[in-house]
């Protein structure tokens, strides 16, 4: 899957702009490992991101903001609507929506009663219970399946790990440490199997050589389905919070 650069950031530095007459906002980052300028839109949070060298210029990210302008306006208006998740509000869970529903009551933490999400405690805490739950949902799912997809060529991953990213859905490193989004947890389960074999197979092979594919179609079948609904649905995913 594609990597993210990952070093040191230091304090985001935020400011509004206009695009291609949309109202936007400018995220600006210094990386000391950067060697050019780059451009990147967050789906997540909705916002463009502009990476400076350590001697870049702002007036350098502008020129390259205003070079790229109709691309960056033309994917804001493209992003899917924001989905906050909240009472009352529904959320996918392995590709099935299931309505968030807060128990003022009770205690627990959040729960899955298909199709329901019930949620526990007070309301300020809500969407935290749910992303916990999820979170620790993922991690049991993709450990397992991992350690299942492993265990067909005798490797097996030397840790599994749940992070929120925002332009991949898993990566697996030379040393066998596996990670996946917290997120993949609400694609259809054909969609994470195709993604845990994936990084699965990097345990062989850290390419995308012809062995590493014929790798894959050997642990999972849904390949090409799988891309195509995450390159269709997957920004939705992404802007769930």
């Amino acid at each position: 899957m594609p990597h993210m650069p990952f070093s040191i950031a230091p304090m985001e530095d935020a400011e509004p702009v206009i695009v291609g007459g949309l109202q936007a906002t400018i995220v600006w980052r210094k990386n000391n490992r950067a060697r050019r300028v780059a451009l990147r839109i967050d789906p997540q949070a909705g916002r463009i991101v502009i990476t400076l060298p350590p001697r870049g210029s702002r007036q350098a990210g502008l020129a390259l903001l205003r070079g790229h302008e109709s691309w960056v306006a033309e994917r804001l208006a493209s992003l899917p609507p924001a989905l906050v998740i909240a009472d009352g509000n529904e959320i996918p869970v392995f590709g099935q929506p299931h309505r968030i529903v807060h128990d003022r009551g009770t205690r627990g933490g959040a729960a899955i009663e298909t199709p329901v999400i019930r949620v526990s405690g007070h309301p300020d805490f809500l969407a935290r219970r749910v992303r916990d739950m999820l979170r620790d949902l993922a991690f049991r799912e993709f450990s397992a399946m991992a350690r299942h997809m492993a265990a067909q060529f005798r490797a097996r991953p030397a840790a599994v790990r749940i992070k929120d990213t925002h332009t991949r859905w898993g990566s697996c490193t030379a040393d066998g440490t596996m990670m996946f989004s917290w997120r993949l947890i609400m694609a259809p389960r054909f969609v994470q199997d195709y993604v845990v074999a994936h990084e699965t197979a990097h345990l062989r092979h850290m390419n995308h050589g012809p062995d590493f594919w014929t790798l894959v179609e050997t642990l999972t079948p849904y390949r090409a389905e799988a891309t195509s609904w995450l390159h269709r649905e997957g920004p939705g995913l992404l802007r769930i919070s």
